[in-house]
Formats: structure tokens, C-alpha cells, sequence
């Protein structure tokens, strides 16, 4: 076992039953010129958690911990796109319309795919999911039961969105959940705040927040046994 210092108090995991999950850190939306630039939003804000979570998986690879890595988006046909998602903003910015980097979160395209800087590493599953938490018409819950998961350390993009839900959805499903604040990210710097903050109140509602450091340096004993 091993702890480390987390708000609202320390968290406790067994690194052979804890997954690091990445969430969506896909091209649409980190990268300059894509989806999510094309609406607006400042990519930087989420571009600042490259480094620490590409320090971070290579930390996670070095210890042997399971790595599953997330990507939304849509069958070619739209047929998993309920009309309450699909005819959402301008028709010409709607998923599945020709984009940037393809058509637009759509499964296969170049922008649908995680940046080159966090790929995954070969053996490492990759779950596509067509809405924004990674338990919902996927095969996420039964990869974890696979496993042997109790426990997730949670990563990516956009905080109060997709890392939001399939943390909240976690812990419905009775999973223990630390959020690694320097690696999530969202295009808006107050909801950045108020996202972090909402999963640790009351006594850690939803799970416990701490930077990629401080579980890095807990994971120090695995690094030395590998």
C-alpha cells in the first residue's frame, strides 16, 4: 500500500489495483488549429498538462501500473449520437461536419485521435466512448473488472466535463478516485478551480485531489522493486 498527502485528506491505494485513467487528450481538442480552437477556446489552457502527465505515464510504465486510456466520438454514421448532442451550436461546427482534422469527433479521423506527446503505449487499452464519462456504452466497467481495479487515478480533459462525469460515475460504482490537478485541464480557468474543488468538499465527495508529484513520489517503492 501507499499514501500520499491529497485534499480534503490522505489517500491511500494498492498500486496493483489502481489504474492511471487518461480521458480524451485528443487532437480536436488540444491542438492549435483544431475543433476546439475553431470554437473559440484557448487551447493553451489545456496544452499545459502535456508535460506533467507525459512525466507522469512514464512514471506509471516504469512501475508496471495499468494505464486506459479514453477518446469521445461517433461511429461514421452517427448512429450512437443521440439528436440532443448532434444538433447542438452552428451546423457548420456540429459533430460529424467536416472539421480542421476531419469530421468532427467522429471515430477514425485524425483529430479523434490522442496527440502524439501522451499516445498510448502499446498494450494499453484505449476505450471509445460516444458520450462524455467512460462508463456509458462502453467496455470500461468490464476492462477494470478484468483487472482487478479499485481504485483511479484520474487524468485529462476538459476538467468539469468528460473527467467530471466519469469520476462522479465512478464513484456510483463504488471506485476510489484521486484527480491529478496538474493534469487535468480546461479551457476555463474558473471552472478549472471550481471543478477541483467540487470533487474534494464534504470530506471528499466525489474522490481527492493532489498534483502528479506527490503521487509520483508515492509511487517511488514500485519504481525500486522494477
Amino acid at each position: 500500500m501507499a499514501t500520499l498527502d491529497a485534499l480534503p485528506g490522505p489517500f491511500t491505494f494498492d498500486p496493483a489495483t489502481t489504474a492511471l485513467v487518461v480521458i480524451d487528450m485528443q487532437r480536436d481538442f488540444m491542438e492549435p488549429g483544431g475543433f476546439g480552437e475553431t470554437l473559440g477556446n484557448d487551447v493553451a489552457q489545456l496544452r499545459r498538462v502535456i508535460a506533467p502527465t507525459a512525466a507522469l505515464l512514464r512514471a506509471c510504465r516504469a512501475a508496471g501500473l495499468t494505464i486506459i486510456h479514453t477518446r469521445e466520438g461517433h461511429l461514421p454514421d452517427l448512429s450512437d449520437c443521440p439528436p440532443a448532442k448532434l444538433n447542438r451550436g452552428e451546423p457548420s461546427q456540429r459533430i460529424g461536419a467536416p472539421g480542421p482534422m476531419g469530421r468532427i469527433l467522429i471515430r477514425g479521423e485524425y483529430g479523434h485521435d490522442i496527440i502524439d506527446e501522451l499516445a498510448p503505449a502499446d498494450g494499453e487499452p484505449v476505450i471509445d466512448k460516444p458520450g462524455k464519462g467512460a462508463f456509458y456504452n462502453t467496455s470500461f466497467g468490464d476492462v477494470l473488472a478484468a483487472r482487478g481495479i479499485r481504485s483511479l487515478v484520474v487524468t485529462g480533459v476538459t476538467t468539469e466535463v468528460c473527467v467530471h462525469t466519469t469520476v462522479r460515475e465512478a464513484n456510483d460504482r463504488g471506485y476510489e478516485c484521486l484527480v491529478l490537478s496538474d493534469c487535468v485541464g480546461s479551457y476555463f480557468p474558473e471552472f478549472q478551480e471550481a471543478g477541483l474543488a467540487m470533487i474534494a468538499a464534504q470530506g471528499g465527495i466525489f474522490g481527492w485531489v493532489a498534483p502528479s508529484t506527490a503521487f509520483v513520489a508515492a509511487l517511488q517503492p514500485s519504481l525500486q522493486r522494477t
